[in-house]
C-alpha cells in the first residue's frame, strides 16, 4: 500500500485536507462482505452475506441483536463492531433501567456516531473500521441509518455497504419506490434478490480474473 507522511496519526491533515487515517478505516468498511438494508410498510429487512476467514472456519456473525427493537448490521472489522454493540447494549440496557421504556433509535445511532467522530480528534487511537446499518422499529415507527468511520450517520429508505454493494445498490434503486407499502415478507425477497446481484458480480469478477491469469 502507498505509504504517505500524513498517514501516520489521525490527528495529521494532509496538504488536501485529508484525513488519511478515516479514509483508511471507510476503504475497511468497503472490503467487509456486503450487507443491506430496507424499510417497509411495518418493519425493517436487514440481510448480509456471511464470510469464512478460510475453508476450516466458522462463518463471521454479521448481524447482531441490540435490544428487543434494534438490531445492527456490520460491516468491515469485526472486533471493532463487538465493541460498538457492546457499548450499544449498554445504552439501551441503562435507559430502560431508568426510564422503563426502549431507547428512541435516532438518540442511539447519534451517541455512537460521536463515538466515531472522537476517534478522529484523539492522538492515541485509530478511527473504528466498521460500518454499520441500524435497524429499529420504536414509537416513531421503523427507521434505518448508517453509520461512517468518520462519524457521519444518515437515514435511508434502503442502503447497502460493503464489498460489491454497488450492485445491490443499483437494484435498490430501482424498486425503492415500492418498499414504503410493502409486507416484511416482500421485503425478506428484494432483500435476497439484491445480494444475489452481489453475488454475481463476485462470480463474474473471479472468472475474469481467472481467465485473465490463464491466458
Amino acid at each position: 500500500m502507498f505509504r504517505s507522511q500524513y498517514d501516520t496519526d489521525v490527528t495529521v491533515w494532509s496538504p488536501q485536507g485529508r484525513l488519511l487515517q478515516v479514509e483508511y478505516a471507510m476503504e475497511a468498511v468497503k472490503q467487509g462482505s456486503a450487507c443491506l438494508g430496507l424499510v417497509g410498510k411495518d418493519g425493517v429487512v436487514l440481510a448480509a452475506l456471511k464470510r469464512q476467514p478460510n475453508e476450516l472456519s466458522g462463518h463471521q456473525k454479521k448481524l447482531l441483536k441490540i435490544d428487543d427493537h434494534l438490531v445492527i448490521a456490520v460491516a468491515g472489522l469485526n472486533a471493532d463492531a463487538r465493541t460498538l454493540a457492546k457499548v450499544m447494549r449498554t445504552e439501551c440496557l441503562n435507559h430502560r433501567y431508568v426510564y422503563g421504556a426502549p431507547l428512541q433509535g435516532a438518540r442511539l445511532v447519534q451517541d455512537i456516531a460521536d463515538k466515531y467522530q472522537r476517534c478522529t480528534q484523539t492522538y492515541v487511537r485509530r478511527p473504528y473500521g466498521v460500518g454499520l446499518l441500524v435497524a429499529c422499529c420504536d414509537a416513531t415507527g421503523p427507521h434505518l441509518y448508517e453509520t461512517c468511520p468518520s462519524g457521519n450517520f444518515s437515514e435511508f429508505v434502503a442502503v447497502a455497504i460493503g464489498a460489491r454493494a454497488q450492485s445491490a445498490k443499483t437494484y435498490l434503486e430501482k424498486h425503492h419506490k415500492t418498499f414504503k407499502d410493502t409486507p416484511v415478507e416482500e421485503l425478506c425477497t428484494h432483500a435476497l434478490q439484491a445480494l444475489a446481484c452481489v453475488e454475481i458480480n463476485r462470480w463474474v469478477g473471479c472468472t475474469r480474473q481467472f481467465f485473465n491469469q490463464s491466458f
